[in-house]
C-alpha cells in the first residue's frame, strides 16, 4: 500500500517537474514574445524614421540627374525595408509563439480561459507574404512641364428667369502656346492662368510641398505668383511661411527670375509677401501709388535689393476671347451681367456664358477687363435695357459687335503685355511675327489699286505686277515708310494663276495676301483678317461671308452670310490670306478663271485648314455677277460701303 502511494506521489512529482518545464517554457515563450513586440515596436518607430528619410529624398530629387537617380534607389530601397519591417510586425502578430503568450497572458487566472486560448494558438494561421524588391522607376527626360488641373467647362446649362437652357461648352484649347523656348512656373487662380497658359511652357499645380519635386521636371525661367486667395499659396502670401520662402530660395540658386503679380487685394495684404521677390507687377493702375509707398516704407530684408514695380494689367487671351461660337444659335435675349455671370460659376464655363446671348447688359462701373473679354467674343454690350417694343437691326449689332471686338484687341491682347513684361525683367521676349506681303495685279487703275493696300497695317511688302511706267515711283511715295516695294511687268500672255506665282515667289512675309485690284477693301481688312490666326489652327484664312455691290442693278448682296468664323472647304481669292510656306507648297494653277476654286481643291486633297473669318472689310464690286446673286441675300439698293466697311 506504502508502495503504491510512493509510486503515485513520484508520478505526481515527475508531472509536477514536467509541468514546471513546460510552464518554465511557456514563459521563456512568453518573454520573447515581448521581446519580439518590443522589436516590433523599436520597427514601427524606424518606420516613422524611413518616411522622415523618405520626404528628405524627395526634397533633393531636383539635384543633377545621376544623384536623382541614385536618390531614386535609395528611396527604393527604404521603402522596400519599410514593407520588411511592417512584414515583420505581421510575423510576429501570427507567429505560434506570440499567440500561445498571448493566450497564457490573458488567460493565467482562468484555466478554462486558458485552455481554450491555447487551442486557438494551436491552429496553423496564415502568414504575410513577404515583401519583393520592385525595379527602380527612371524618370522620362522629356517629361512635359507640370500642368494644373484639367481646364474644361462643365456646365452646360443656364438659368434665365426659371427657365433652363441647355448648350453645348465652350472647348478650351490645350495648346499650341507663343513660345514654346520658355518655361515659366506659374501659381495663379483659373481667370489669371487662362490668360498665361498660351504663352509659354507652363508649370502649374505645385504646392509649398512637392514644388522641388515637380519643377525638377522642368527647371522653369521664370517664377510668376498671382496674389491668389484660395490654393495651397493663399497662406503663405497673407503671411510668408517656409513654403514660399523655400520656394524663392530654390529659385535664387539656379538664377531663376520672380515675379510677383498683384491682381486683387489689398496692398498692405500682400506687401510682405511680394517684398521677397525680384519684381513686382500689379494689374491695378490704381494701385501704383500704394504699391510705391509700401516699398518705400519698408527696409529690404538682409541680402536683398528692393523689388521693381510695373503693370501687367489683364487683357484679351486670343486663345480663349475669340468670336469662335457655340453650337447652335446665340441665346435671343439681351442679358443682364448677373443674370450672364452667376457665381458659381467656374472661369472656362465664364468663357461659355460670354458667347451666349444676343447681347449683355453691363452696368456704369464694369470692369474694362470684363468688358473687352465680353467683346473679344463677339457679343454685343448695351448700356441700357433694350426696349422691349423696338426691333433690333441685326445688321447694327454686328457691326457694333465687330468694331467692339477690334477695339479690344487693339487696347492691347495678353501677349503684348507679355512682352514687356518679360523685356522688364531681362528675357527674351521673342515669338512668332505674323508680317504680311501683299500680291496686286494692277488692272490699269493704278490710284485705286494702291489706295486698297496703302492703309492696311502690319504689310511689310508690296508685290506689284503692273505695266504702268510710274508704277514703281507711285507705289514706293504711296506706301509707309519700311515697306519693300517689288514692282514687276505683267508678262503677256501668261494666266493669272501664273502671275500670282511669279509673285508668290517674290515674297518674304510670314502670311501672304491676294488682294484683287477691281475690288474695295477697308483699312482695317488685314488686320481684322489676321487676327484669326491667332485663335485657329488654320494655314489660310478668307472669307465666305463678304458684301457684294452689283452696278447694274445697284444692289448690295451678301453672301453666305452664316458662313463667319468656321472651317470651311473654300473661301473667296480676292480675300485670301496663307501662310507663305503653306501657300508655296500648293502654287497656283495657270488658269485666269477659277484659280482660287482649283487652290481650295487642292487645299481639300491635301488636308489643309481653310477658315472663313467675319463679313466685314471687304467688298466685291462687279457690273454683273450671277453667282452672286444666286448664293446671297439682298441687304440693300445702294453702296455697299457702310454695311461692310466698318
Amino acid at each position: 500500500m506504502a508502495g503504491e502511494e510512493l509510486e503515485s506521489t513520484r508520478l505526481a512529482l515527475r508531472e509536477a517537474v514536467a509541468e514546471a518545464e513546460r510552464a518554465a517554457e511557456l514563459a521563456r515563450l512568453l518573454d520573447a514574445a515581448q521581446a519580439k513586440i518590443a522589436e516590433a515596436e523599436r520597427a514601427t518607430a524606424e518606420l516613422r524614421g524611413v518616411q522622415e528619410r523618405l520626404n528628405e529624398a524627395e526634397r533633393q530629387l531636383d539635384a543633377a540627374q545621376a544623384a536623382e537617380e541614385k536618390l531614386r534607389g535609395d528611396l527604393a530601397e527604404q521603402r522596400y525595408q519599410a514593407e520588411v519591417a511592417k512584414w515583420k510586425l505581421s510575423s510576429v502578430q501570427v507567429a505560434r509563439w506570440s499567440r500561445i503568450g498571448d493566450a497564457i497572458k490573458t488567460g493565467k487566472s482562468n484555466p478554462v480561459r486558458l485552455a481554450r486560448g491555447l487551442r486557438g494558438a494551436a491552429r496553423p494561421a496564415k502568414r504575410p507574404v513577404a515583401p519583393k524588391r520592385q525595379p527602380v522607376a527612371h524618370r522620362s527626360a522629356d517629361r512635359p512641364a507640370a500642368a494644373a488641373a484639367s481646364f474644361q467647362a462643365t456646365t452646360s446649362t443656364r438659368t434665365v428667369g426659371g427657365t433652363s437652357v441647355k448648350l453645348k461648352p465652350f472647348r478650351v484649347p490645350t495648346g499650341p502656346n507663343t513660345r514654346p523656348h520658355l518655361t515659366v512656373a506659374v501659381v495663379a487662380e483659373p481667370h489669371a492662368e487662362a490668360l498665361l497658359r498660351y504663352e509659354w511652357r507652363q508649370s502649374a499645380g505645385f504646392t509649398p510641398k512637392d514644388f522641388a519635386r515637380v519643377l525638377a521636371a522642368e527647371v522653369p525661367h521664370l517664377l510668376l505668383v498671382e496674389s491668389v486667395t484660395q490654393g495651397p499659396w493663399a497662406e503663405e502670401l497673407s503671411e510668408p511661411g517656409e513654403g514660399l520662402r523655400a520656394l524663392l530660395a530654390w529659385c535664387a540658386e539656379r538664377g531663376i527670375r520672380t515675379v510677383f503679380w498683384h491682381t486683387q487685394g489689398d496692398v498692405g495684404r500682400s506687401v510682405a509677401a511680394a517684398a521677397l521677390f525680384e519684381h513686382i507687377v500689379t494689374a491695378l493702375p490704381g494701385s501704383v501709388a500704394a504699391w510705391g509707398a509700401a516699398l518705400a516704407s519698408r527696409e529690404p530684408e538682409s541680402g536683398r535689393r528692393a523689388p521693381s514695380l510695373g503693370l501687367l494689367p489683364f487683357a484679351v487671351q486670343p486663345r480663349v476671347h475669340n468670336p469662335l461660337p457655340l453650337a447652335g444659335a446665340r441665346f435671343d435675349r439681351v442679358l443682364t451681367l448677373e443674370e450672364l455671370l452667376p457665381g458659381h460659376l467656374s472661369y472656362p464655363d465664364v468663357l461659355t456664358s460670354y458667347r451666349w446671348p444676343r447681347a449683355v447688359d453691363c452696368p456704369p462701373g464694369t470692369e474694362s477687363w470684363r468688358l473687352a473679354e465680353l467683346a473679344a467674343c463677339g457679343t454685343p454690350i448695351v448700356s441700357e435695357p433694350a426696349d422691349p417694343q423696338e426691333i433690333p437691326d441685326p445688321g447694327a449689332e454686328a457691326r457694333r459687335a465687330h468694331a467692339a471686338l477690334r477695339q479690344a484687341y487693339a487696347s492691347g491682347t495678353m501677349t503684348r503685355k507679355v512682352d514687356d513684361l518679360l523685356d522688364a525683367v531681362g528675357l527674351p521676349s521673342a515669338r512668332a511675327t505674323l508680317n504680311i506681303s501683299v500680291i496686286m495685279i494692277d488692272r490699269g487703275d493704278l490710284g485705286h489699286t494702291l489706295a486698297q493696300v496703302t492703309p492696311q497695317r502690319d504689310v511689310v511688302q508690296l508685290v506689284l505686277l503692273s505695266d504702268a511706267p510710274d508704277a514703281a515711283e507711285r507705289a514706293r511715295a504711296a506706301m509707309p515708310g519700311g515697306v519693300e516695294v517689288v514692282v514687276r511687268p505683267s508678262v503677256p500672255g501668261l494666266a493669272t494663276g501664273g502671275q500670282l506665282n511669279r509673285a508668290l515667289d517674290l515674297c518674304q512675309g510670314d502670311l501672304v495676301a491676294v488682294m484683287d485690284a477691281r475690288d474695295t477693301y477697308g483699312e482695317h481688312y488685314l488686320t481684322d483678317l489676321a487676327r484669326a490666326f491667332l485663335f485657329t489652327t488654320a494655314d489660310i484664312v478668307g472669307k465666305a461671308a463678304f458684301y457684294a455691290h452689283l452696278r447694274d442693278v445697284g444692289a448690295t448682296v451678301l453672301r453666305q452670310p452664316a458662313a463667319e468664323y468656321t472651317y470651311l472647304p473654300e473661301v473667296a481669292g480676292a480675300t485670301l490670306l496663307a501662310r507663305r510656306a503653306v501657300l508655296r507648297g500648293l502654287g497656283f494653277a495657270d488658269v485666269s478663271e477659277g484659280w482660287d476654286e482649283v487652290l481650295m481643291r487642292q487645299c481639300r486633297t491635301d488636308g489643309v485648314k481653310v477658315f472663313s473669318a467675319d463679313r466685314f472689310g471687304y467688298v466685291c464690286l462687279r457690273d454683273h455677277d450671277p453667282r452672286l446673286l444666286g448664293s446671297a441675300q439682298l441687304v440693300d439698293y445702294g453702296p455697299a460701303a457702310p454695311h461692310a466697311l466698318v
